[in-house]
């Protein structure tokens, strides 16, 4: 399993600014993998994971390729077995000024 370090001060920031953002679209808190997530009702958009961040797109849509095209970035694999989850993408740390426009992309999939 991949090590992740324990979140900095700024992640944890860029994550609640996220969430108060968010929250008028009825998204709230909750938890994925033992990390903090952002879920609408009941189900994970993003999660914190350490200082890097994954959000939940849809495969073979041109948001999940977008994201994918990020520098660092490279689908979910929580377990860090080689099984990544195909609809997730993770963002390496300092990339949180692309974090806003993922969960925008994410929530409206997720709406659709």
């Amino acid at each position: 399993m991949r090590e992740k370090s324990p979140s900095t001060p700024e992640s944890l920031a860029a994550f609640d600014a996220l969430k108060e953002e968010l929250a008028g679209a009825g998204v709230v808190e909750g938890a994925m993998f033992g990390t903090r997530a952002l879920t609408l009702g009941g189900k994970a958009l993003a999660c914190l994971s350490g200082n890097e961040f994954a959000v939940k797109l849809r495969r073979d849509t041109p948001e999940i390729e977008a994201a994918l095209a990020l520098e660092g970035a490279e689908l979910f694999d929580p377990s860090g077995k080689g099984r990544p989850f195909k609809d997730w993408v993770l963002l390496p740390e300092g990339s949180d000024t692309s974090w806003p426009a993922l969960v925008e992309d994410a929530l409206r999939l997720a709406v659709s």
